[in-house]
């Protein structure tokens, strides 16, 4: 098994742009209340879960070559893993966004994340169709899932503190770092044993499944771009806040 050279690079970019638009939702979830917002926290988790982490991971596997066979995708496992992405990083944004107590919500978050967004790895991985078997090294597992756990919580932290387009930037820039880190330490732990005599490789090939996927994504990932620019910055969400605040008190 080897990898793509260019591939590395294009999934960590993907999943810092996934990361970054997760943030700028998260940012303005923090500052206003109610549908609107568990409207930014539901795109963050689409974002992050969606681009930052399932697309990362698919375009990652586009880069993956195995001599002696060819490679196919289940769909419905496929989709199954995107579900995930997005299920667990929601679960988590509302978590810590929401709990009363911040040090344990942060932990239980970022715990609950960390295992899913694992998940999500390896059921994405069992996706795959080859003509061959597939273990895995299993210190090297749990050494991706303690790397997804801590990942996990450390997005989480900065989905409740960044703040500003400098901040945001670096902490996207972690962010894939640990997706990416993540993902490579999972494939590391895979052990592929080719056999001929096995069925032939069943499913859609990668070339056709994963950038229709990626697109669909993209699709979002553009409506999510269009949404922020259109909607209040978070400096004009913080201002009508306290404004509001103001009144409510003055009406009192």
């Amino acid at each position: 098994m080897s990898l793509v050279v260019w591939t590395p690079i294009v999934a960590y970019l993907v999943s810092c742009c996934g990361s970054a638009l997760g943030l700028l939702c998260t940012e303005r979830a923090r500052i206003v209340s109610g549908s609107a917002r568990r409207g930014w926290l539901i795109l963050g988790a689409i974002s992050i879960g969606g681009t930052g982490i399932w697309v990362m991971h698919f375009i990652a596997m586009l880069g993956m070559r195995m001599a002696g066979t060819s490679v196919g995708y289940n769909v419905p496992i496929t989709l199954l893993s995107m579900l995930v992405a997005v299920v667990v990083v929601g679960v988590g944004l509302f978590v810590v966004n929401n709990g009363a107590g911040r040090i344990r919500s942060l932990l239980v978050g970022g715990l609950f994340t960390g295992v899913g967004v694992a998940g999500m790895h390896y059921v994405g991985m069992a996706a795959m169709s080859i003509q061959g078997t597939v273990r895995y090294d299993g210190l090297t597992v749990v050494l991706s899932v303690v790397i997804a756990v801590v990942a996990a919580t450390a997005a989480l932290w900065a989905t409740t503190t960044v703040r500003g387009a400098r901040a945001i930037v670096i902490a996207a820039l972690v962010m894939g770092l640990a997706v990416t880190g993540m993902h490579y330490t999972g494939i590391a732990a895979m052990r592929v044993t080719l056999d001929p005599s096995m069925p032939m490789v069943s499913g859609i090939s990668a070339s056709v499944l994963i950038p229709m996927l990626i697109m669909a994504v993209s699709v979002v990932s553009v409506l999510t771009v269009f949404i922020i620019a259109l909607s209040p910055g978070a400096q004009e969400l913080r201002e009508d806040t306290e404004l509001r605040e103001w009144v409510a008190q003055q009406n009192r």
